[in-house]
């Protein structure tokens, strides 16, 4: 039933189970585009940061922060681009994922899908790798402007890894889309509060999400699984990325680690959370 949480509605039990049927359905059909977080990914599957947290203490245990920086991985990241140089952040976030991490059941099954879009919200390579037998995807990617003398935002990958043009997106069955940037194929990161200033100030008008996106999610639903919004600049890349989209939307969550601010975007959002824990909400999608 829908249970008030700190004010607001969160479906739960048999009616969350119902609803993820049903999702699970509408999913498979290409009508949802999957928006995954690091929290897919259990933490004891591998030795890479995947929350901002962790990301922001494995940068701590590489550069002397200050106190202002400590515990924000964008601040972080900022400390160490104007103390060292942006190269020096690029290694560390390399350093940081080099880890190949192997894709879980679920991100196997969504690459068995024929599925329009998949968002990807973090720097790991784990959904690449699940789509290792299909030759007919390609990525879109975030790219830092930094040092960058042309008017782009993001850039495009095959298959192969090889950069190519947005004309090969439309023949591409499945377009994921990291809007953060990746560690696979050539090394994109949007990390430090330099590159999140450049992208915040002109994505209110869209511009740094590509035109294949756009088409992609119009009319479709998004399905948050193993996201957070307990950070401002995640929940601005969420509505941003879901802007002019379908009107059901829905979020996996665990209501008691969910903080009144991510209760709050949801609602206001329109994203109906649905309390149910991951393994068993993976395990209803996948049907």
């Amino acid at each position: 039933m829908n249970a008030p949480f700190n004010g607001h509605h969160v479906i739960e039990g048999a009616e969350a189970e119902a609803t993820l049927a049903k999702l699970a359905s509408e999913l498979r059909g290409g009508g949802v585009v999957p928006y995954l977080g690091p929290g897919l990914t259990e933490p004891s599957a591998t030795s890479a940061p995947m929350t901002p947290e962790a990301l922001a203490a494995f940068f701590a245990t590489k550069v002397a922060l200050p106190k202002r920086a400590k515990g924000n991985a964008w601040a972080s990241a900022q400390h160490i681009e104007s103390m060292k140089h942006r190269s020096t952040v690029s290694a560390l976030m390399s350093e940081a994922f080099s880890e190949v991490i192997a894709p879980t059941a679920f991100h196997k099954y969504l690459a068995s899908l024929k599925l329009p879009m998949i968002v990807d919200a973090w720097y790991d390579g784990t959904l690449r790798a699940a789509f290792a037998d299909r030759s007919d995807w390609g990525e879109a990617q975030g790219i830092t402007r930094a040092g960058v003398t042309e008017d782009r935002w993001f850039r495009f990958y095959d298959a192969s890894g090889a950069e190519t043009t947005k004309d090969k997106v439309e023949s591409w069955a499945t377009l994921i889309y990291k809007p953060h940037g990746s560690v696979d194929p050539a090394k994109n990161y949007i990390i430090s509060d330099a590159d999140y200033v450049e992208v915040l100030t002109e994505i209110d008008i869209q511009t740094p999400i590509p035109d294949a996106v756009k088409n992609r999610r119009a009319e479709r639903d998004f399905l948050f699984i193993g996201c957070r919004f307990h950070d401002q600049l995640l929940r601005t890349y969420a509505r941003q990325v879901m802007k002019r989209s379908g009107s059901a939307h829905y979020a996996i969550v665990d209501p008691e680690n969910m903080t009144k601010n991510e209760l709050k975007f949801l609602t206001i959002q329109g994203i109906a959370p649905l309390a149910a824990p991951l393994p068993r909400a993976l395990e209803i999608l996948m049907g």
